[in-house]
């Protein structure tokens, strides 16, 4: 079992910035890959970025240059740089860790980009 936490969502203005985290409560065994994903009001869940064990990552075509996903495995942690926020770019977001064949998501922190 693993839980992971997702913190630094908050209101922010257009143009604005926000750093993500997604903290595992521990260290992830046999690691593939690790993500974000986000879900607007009555829209389904899309993906943001994600990145595997190997640094590749992989970003969804509405974030492509504005976004930056990393991660940190000696803190159980990955992270989300978001810049020129929109407000289209409002949503909950998920961060998600395939371990194994098992998949865990957090519960998600609430992104809204507003004047």
């Amino acid at each position: 079992q693993v839980q992971l936490v997702e913190s630094g969502g908050g209101l922010v203005q257009p143009g604005g910035s926000l750093r993500l985290s997604c903290v595992a409560s521990r260290m992830i065994w046999n690691f593939y890959r690790v993500g974000w994903y986000r879900q607007a009001p009555g829209k389904q869940r899309e993906l943001v970025a994600t990145i595997t064990s190997g640094g590749s990552t992989n970003y969804g075509d509405s974030v492509k240059g504005r976004f930056t996903i990393s991660r940190d495995n000696a803190k159980n942690a990955v992270y989300l740089q978001m810049n020129s926020l929109q407000p289209e770019d409002t949503a909950v977001y998920y961060c998600n860790v395939l371990e194994g064949v098992n998949l865990y998501w957090g519960q998600g922190t609430q992104v809204t980009v507003s004047s």
